[in-house]
């Protein structure tokens, strides 16, 4: 494992919690999103972050508000990376493309097209899709099943492939004197059709300077392992814990070398979704005014569409396996929790005891007790946070680094923009002088990845693959 971490900004403008917007200060309408999302790229590109990651959603609802809502309304995100290479001048830009709905000639021209205009720092993530309402809004009386949709996304990564390699090396030859501008010969149209889709090409954008833009892929299934391990430079997991991450990126190391590639070209990504601040104590209280912005039922207040059910006392009291008779069952949310209740709480209540505890610095029958609402929430909306200093932060990366679970790590920030700016004002610089960032990579963002040259699709059969033009 290289003792460099690769280090990305997952970017959700509107905050990765679900109660981040609510924060004071905190950025909560998208109409805004341009000025963030500046912000953002500067503050990444300024510590020399590798990328920016943009995700997709082809839908929106009302229940989105309450678990997902920075899926409500966001910006396209080849939209968003294509703003941003006009503001930006080192740092990866990756959008998100459903290969499901999308056209592979039209994405190949798009990522060309940003590769050029930023000088090879483009990266496509691909994804197949788990939205059914993205199927009405693209025409289609049903979403594909999982089979489906990955014999389309094998397909439309070769033909990206292809379509990227259209113009091949000396292609371009700009000959004042003789007139030549190009050698046609040297021009090729991929010559594919698959079972799903075909193309044909060539390309109409010069060729990448990264020749094959960094493809990403995250997904749990057998058939999303094997397109990962199989064609994937960034391979996105999400693990419940260290040993967990361990295995996950071991077993796609082992399939990627069985597919005949350099496992060190496959880069395993987790997530981490750090609250940090200057002293412990300050970061536990950010957590704790998340937890308490949360929506929940309290039976009292009447419930807006699409909110969630099961965001109750007695919800959660259920999932504590505590008596329907018990007379808990009649307190408050801003009631404390009883101590002679808490050791008894079945396995999963115990669990969200134990979280808020840990992330709040609270403790039962304190004068910084737990609360009914606290654990109601926690619950409703499990997170995984890491709390802390930056040196806290810092040493949980480095840990998970260390034990092999993962290459990188995609950084989500509880709302924007403060929580982004506290991670890289305090935890980068830990980071950096720790030794584990690298600086000064190269230009081109495979170069920044660590990963090697790009497998061409074309050779060494180009007669076989192409059509001369």
């Amino acid at each position: 494992m290289s003792d460099h971490i690769i280090l990305g900004a997952m970017v959700r403008t509107l905050g990765a919690h679900p109660a981040g917007w609510r924060v004071p200060g905190a950025h909560a309408d998208p109409a805004g999103d341009a000025a963030v999302l500046r912000r953002i790229a500067r503050v990444a590109e300024d510590a020399e972050l590798d990328y920016l990651f943009f995700g997709d959603w082809l839908a929106t609802g009302p229940d989105l508000e309450f678990g997902d809502p920075y899926l409500l309304a966001r910006i396209d995100p080849l939209s968003a990376v294509l703003y941003l290479a006009g503001v930006t001048e080192r740092i990866g830009l990756i959008a998100t493309v459903n290969t499901t709905y999308a056209d592979p000639y039209a994405i190949a021209r798009a990522t060309a097209s940003l590769d050029v205009l930023t000088g090879g720092r483009a990266g496509v993530n691909l994804v197949t899709g788990a939205e059914p309402r993205a199927a009405a809004n693209h025409g289609r009386d049903a979403h594909a099943d999982n089979a489906t949709r990955y014999d389309r996304a094998e397909e439309f990564v070769r033909a990206l492939r292809l379509l990227w390699e259209s113009w091949g090396d000396g292609a371009w030859v700009a000959d004042r004197g003789s007139g030549v501008l190009i050698d046609a010969a040297r021009l090729r149209a991929p010559a594919f059709e698959g079972s799903t889709l075909r193309v044909g090409g060539p390309l109409n954008v010069a060729r990448p300077p990264q020749v094959h833009p960094p493809i990403v892929h995250a997904g749990t299934s057998p058939r999303s392992r094997a397109l990962a391990a199989t064609e994937a430079d960034l391979a996105l997991i999400a693990a419940p814990g260290i040993a967990a991450a361990a295995a996950e990126r071991a077993g796609l190391r082992l399939a990627a070398a069985e597919a005949g590639r350099d496992p060190d070209d496959l880069k395993v990504i987790v997530p981490v979704l750090p609250i940090v601040a200057e002293t412990d104590a300050a970061a536990r209280a950010i957590v704790d005014d998340l937890l308490r912005l949360v929506p929940l039922d309290d039976g009292r207040t009447p419930l807006r569409e699409g909110f969630p059910p099961g965001r109750t006392l007695a919800a959660f009291l259920d999932t504590a396996e505590v008596p329907a008779d018990h007379p808990v069952r009649s307190a408050s949310l801003e009631d404390d929790v009883p101590a002679v209740l808490a050791p008894v709480f079945a396995e999963r209540a115990a669990r969200v005891l134990d979280a808020v505890r840990t992330h709040t610095g609270r403790r039962i029958e304190t004068d910084h007790a737990v609360t009914w609402r606290h654990l109601v929430a926690a619950h409703a909306v499990p997170t995984a946070f890491v709390v802390g200093t930056g040196t806290d932060i810092a040493d949980h990366i480095e840990e998970w680094h260390d034990a092999g679970a993962a290459d990188g790590f995609n950084v989500l920030s509880a709302y924007q923009p403060a929580q982004f700016e506290a991670f890289v004002g305090l935890a980068v610089p830990e980071l950096r002088r720790r030794g584990l960032l690298a600086s000064d990579r190269g230009a081109l963002l495979r170069d920044r990845l660590g990963l090697g040259a790009p497998r061409t699709a074309c050779a060494p059969d180009a007669a076989e693959v192409y059509d001369v033009v």
